[in-house]
C-alpha cells in the first residue's frame, strides 16, 4: 500500500532516494542564488522560473546558505513563492524565518500576532529579513508530496540545520 503515491518503502527511502536528492541539493549549493535576486520588483514565480528553465514553479525543498554554511532548509509545493515569502515583507505565517530569528534574539512573551503589531519586534523583523536577503539559496524539485516531507528532516539532520546545531530549523509544534 502506498502513501500519497510514494513508490519507495521506506528502507528504499533511506538508502537511496533521500541520499539521492541530497546529493542533487549539494550539488546546487556549490553555487546558490543570491537570495536578493528572488526580492526584485514586478518579478515573481513565472519570471523566476523561466530564469531556471522551470516551465513552472515546482514542488520542491530549498536550503539557505550564510557564507557557504546551511543555516535552514524548508519545503513547499511552490519552492520559488515559498523562497520569496521569507524576504519580502510579511507576517509571522509567511516570513515565518525571519520571524525565528527575531525572536532568538529578542524573545518576548506575547503571541506572535502580538509581537507583528509592537513596532519595536516589527522593526526587529525588518532587521531578520533584511539579514535574510544577504544569504544564498539552493533548490530541487521534489514532486513526491511524501518524498518531500520526509527529505526535509532527512536534510535538516544532514546539513545540521538545528536550532541545537546554530541553524534556525525546529520540528517542534505548537
Amino acid at each position: 500500500m502506498t502513501v500519497d503515491g510514494c513508490q519507495y518503502s521506506f528502507e528504499e527511502l533511506a538508502l537511496r532516494v533521500l541520499p539521492a536528492y541530497m546529493a542533487q541539493l549539494r550539488k546546487r549549493m556549490e553555487t546558490p542564488t543570491p537570495l536578493r535576486n528572488f526580492n526584485v520588483k514586478g518579478i515573481g514565480p513565472v519570471t523566476l522560473a523561466k530564469t531556471y528553465g522551470l516551465s513552472g514553479d515546482p514542488s520542491g525543498c530549498y536550503a539557505i546558505l550564510d557564507k557557504g554554511r546551511p543555516v535552514y532548509v524548508g519545503i513547499s509545493q511552490h519552492v520559488i513563492q515559498r523562497i520569496m515569502e521569507h524576504i519580502r515583507r510579511g507576517d509571522h505565517y509567511t516570513a515565518s524565518l525571519a520571524y525565528r530569528i527575531a525572536f532568538h534574539r529578542y524573545p518576548h512573551t506575547k503571541t506572535a500576532d502580538q509581537a507583528m503589531q509592537d513596532l519595536l519586534f516589527r522593526s526587529r523583523f525588518d532587521e531578520a529579513q533584511a539579514y535574510i536577503r544577504e544569504l544564498d539559496v539552493a533548490f530541487i524539485e521534489i514532486s513526491n508530496p511524501l518524498e518531500l516531507y520526509v527529505f526535509e528532516a532527512y536534510c535538516a539532520m544532514e546539513l545540521q540545520t538545528g536550532l541545537d546545531s546554530g541553524g534556525w530549523n525546529t520540528f517542534a509544534t505548537h
